[in-house]
């Protein structure tokens, strides 16, 4: 999972760094491993800037005078498969044809295939393993074909076609192309979320913003926005003209549900769906299961004394669930705001260590009491097991750990890298033998049923959701040489990290892109 960001703004002689740099920071839970923004203007040079850590390290103030246009597009890395490499940051770049920069959210599943295609068919070579890497060469390959010396938007809507007729996964992206403009466009089954707004200034002008979430357009006062459907795609030429077009049909209309349940932020509205209100929805569903399914034949008050959640994503359904069960809401858990999400730490042994650093247990709230914890997933189970502990340890009596979501049995293959199928909790085991593991009193998981319900009342023309994480059927099919490659590449990557592989498998920290900021002084 990674944020994407396009900007086009009408004054041909502003900076559009700035502005994408403070999107980056409302983005910023989508991907904290890496950042870089590209940006460029009516003659055509690209301007970049990128490298590991959070938008804050990477893009100092003298880095980001450096990044001249009016045209940009930014990207926040997650790693999806535990690439920490300063190679894989974000944009790409290609010379040829014309010069292209893309950033680029989501998986694609058939990266085997691509790459004897790139190599053998079109001669491109590719630097990195990243996936987004191959989209781009793709995409350049396909707009090579028409051999012009100028493009224009028909040859760039074909190629996109062509792009979305060989590349099988999810995908959300966004680009430059050199002199001409600001590009996006979305899956056919519109897996990733991408929204597109524009901006009216003063003097009548408008400025146009493609994000990955709503709330990055609602806080620049882009007040009219839609999103780019399953599909679809847009062109913003340098003189401002716009141009959508649904260069090919709606497969399906599945956005990742995990979206709602996790990474969105609550304030986001997502193909026309409130992540907040859904949020709500679950803690209402859970509250059900609770009283009339887990507990059915008891008095809950006697049973649980306060409903505590997991902060931060869980607070909303937590609260949601405590009004609805009649019961005492109260924060018991203190977040070190300074920690990121322990999931996307590279290994097992720091995600332990960083638990206890990212939170700590107020003993006035646990001592002598039942608790009902609420939190929005459980996936390795490893976090989960440190918050039962640090519960009990602050002196709670019996601890029920409630999951917003269903038991998560499959690997995600857009874009979340939870974990190797075999590594989560809940793989071929029981919510009881899952509580037995985590060292719960009992472990509820919200039925799926019951999340669609929850997602699925706001936008009548989304057809279905993206469950694979929980079902193992994924949108685009049968999955498994995918899969069985994906745990190959975490296996390499772990290699790399313990220092047991070889110079010529190993991931180079630069690539040969532009770095027009020379060491970033």
């Amino acid at each position: 999972m990674c944020g994407i960001l396009g900007l086009c703004l009408a004054d041909q002689n502003a900076k559009s760094g700035p502005e994408l740099f403070d999107g980056c920071l409302f983005l910023q839970h989508r991907g904290q491993d890496a950042g870089g923004i590209t940006t460029s203007g009516p003659r055509g040079r690209f301007y970049q800037c990128k490298g590991n850590g959070m938008a804050r390290d990477v893009f100092t103030q003298d880095r980001l005078a450096g990044l001249i246009g009016n045209f940009g597009i930014a990207h926040l890395r997650y790693p999806t498969a535990g690439s920490s490499a300063g190679s894989e940051a974000q944009p790409f770049y290609v010379n040829s044809p014309y010069g292209i920069s893309l950033a680029h959210n989501g998986n694609l599943v058939n990266t085997k295939q691509l790459r004897v295609y790139l190599d053998e068919v079109v001669h491109r070579h590719i630097n990195t393993d990243s996936d987004s890497e191959l989209l781009l060469n793709v995409f350049a390959s396909e707009l090579e074909k028409y051999n012009k010396a100028r493009v224009n938007n028909d040859d760039i809507f074909l190629a996109l076609q062509g792009v979305m007729e060989r590349c099988r996964g999810a995908y959300a992206c966004t680009g430059l192309i050199a002199g001409y403009g600001l590009f996006a466009f979305r899956d056919p089954n519109g897996i990733r979320p991408v929204l597109f707004g524009e901006r009216t200034n003063s003097d009548g002008t408008v400025d146009y913003m493609v994000a990955s979430e709503s709330v990055v357009l609602k806080a620049h006062n882009f007040k009219k926005f839609r999103d780019i459907l399953p599909g679809e795609a847009v062109i913003i030429q340098k003189n401002g003209h716009v141009e959508f077009r649904q260069v090919v049909p709606i497969e399906k209309y599945t956005p990742d549900i995990f979206e709602y349940v996790y990474f969105a932020r609550p304030d986001s509205v997502l193909d026309g769906i409130s992540v907040y209100r859904t949020r709500l929805a679950m803690g209402d569903k859970l509250a059900y299961k609770i009283k009339d399914k887990v507990f059915k034949d008891e008095d809950i008050s006697k049973l649980i004394d306060v409903v505590i959640p997991v902060p931060d994503t869980a607070r909303n359904t937590a609260l949601q669930c405590a009004v609805q069960l009649g019961l005492p809401y109260r924060e018991g858990f203190v977040k070190n705001t300074y920690v990121g999400r322990t999931f996307i730490m590279p290994d097992q042994k720091k995600r332990v260590s960083s638990v206890r650093r990212k939170l700590n247990a107020m003993e006035s709230e646990f001592k002598d009491r039942n608790v009902l914890l609420v939190d929005d997933s459980i996936v390795r189970g490893t976090t989960s097991k440190e918050i039962i502990q640090m519960a009990r340890e602050a002196g709670a009596k019996k601890v029920y750990f409630a999951s917003a979501a269903p038991a998560i049995r499959y690997n995600h293959i857009y874009g979340i890298d939870l974990a190797d199928t075999k590594a989560l909790v809940a793989y071929e085991r029981t919510e009881e033998e899952v509580a037995e593991i985590l060292h719960a009193d009992k472990v509820i998981y919200q039925d799926l049923s019951d999340l669609i319900d929850c997602v699925n009342s706001y936008n009548k023309d989304v057809t279905g959701f993206e469950v694979g994480v929980f079902t193992g059927n994924y949108v685009t099919g049968v999955e498994d040489g995918y899969l069985q490659e994906l745990e190959q590449i975490r296996a390499q990557n772990q290699k790399v990290g313990n220092g047991s592989i070889s110079d010529h498998d190993a991931k180079a920290e630069v690539d040969i892109g532009i770095y027009n900021l020379g060491d970033y002084k």
